[in-house]
This record gives C-alpha cells, sequence and structure tokens, in this order.
C-alpha cells in the first residue's frame, strides 16, 4: 500500500468516524439508553480522535521528514501516538464523566499514557 492510499484511507476512516460520533450524539440519550449509548459514545470518540491524531502526526512528520521512505517506517509510530493520545481524551473525558477528574488524576493519566508511548520507543 502506498502512503498516499494509508492517507486516504485514514481520512475517510476519520470522517466516518466523525459520522458515527454525530450519529450517537443526535440519536442517543445516555440516559435512556444506559451504558450501550455511553459506550458507544466512547468507541465514537476514540475512533474520531485516533484519526485526528494520527493525521495531524503524519502530516507534521511529512513536513520533517527527509524522504518518504523514512516517512513511510513512521507511519506506524504516528499511528501508536495518535491512538494513545486519543485514550488519554477519553480517560480524561470518563473521568470528568464520574465528576473525579482532578489536576492530579490528570497528571497521573498523563504519566500513564507518557509510560506506554516510552515502553513502546524502547522495545
Amino acid at each position: 500500500m502506498t502512503l498516499k492510499a494509508y492517507l486516504w484511507g485514514l481520512k475517510f476512516a476519520t470522517l466516518l468516524s466523525f459520522v458515527a460520533l454525530l450519529s450517537v450524539v443526535w440519536f442517543f440519550d445516555p440516559y435512556r439508553e444506559g451504558w450501550i449509548g455511553l459506550v458507544l459514545f466512547y468507541l465514537s470518540v476514540l475512533f474520531f480522535f485516533s484519526g485526528i491524531f494520527a493525521t495531524m502526526l503524519t502530516a507534521g512528520r511529512r513536513r520533517a521528514a527527509e524522504s518518504e521512505e523514512v516517512l513511510f517506517i513512521n507511519v506506524g509510530m504516528s499511528f501508536r501516538q495518535g491512538v494513545l493520545l486519543a485514550l488519554l481524551v477519553v480517560a480524561l473525558l470518563l473521568l470528568q464523566s464520574f465528576r473525579v477528574l482532578v489536576w492530579w488524576d490528570g497528571l497521573l493519566v498523563v504519566a500513564g499514557i507518557l509510560l506506554a508511548e516510552l515502553y513502546f520507543l524502547t522495545r
């Protein structure tokens, strides 16, 4: 698969996840649907932000890369970091929905995401 095809697929999947997020927000009432509506909401937020962050990180690496080969090697890293950043957003949203988000809990979540990224970088 070429880099251009990968980026178009990523943008298309991000657009689909944005439509899914809008439909979940528009059609589901979290008080009436229960936990299924909340799971669908958080999954659609995770997929949408994963696509957004992966696209942004790939675009940033594209500007800094010397060649297409170097960029194609770093696409997997951009996708992984995009998913980790999306997990950070979802974790912070979950903590806020339970009304337990304070600054030190947010820092602990950020530290956990950073430790996960350091694990992947050293492996």
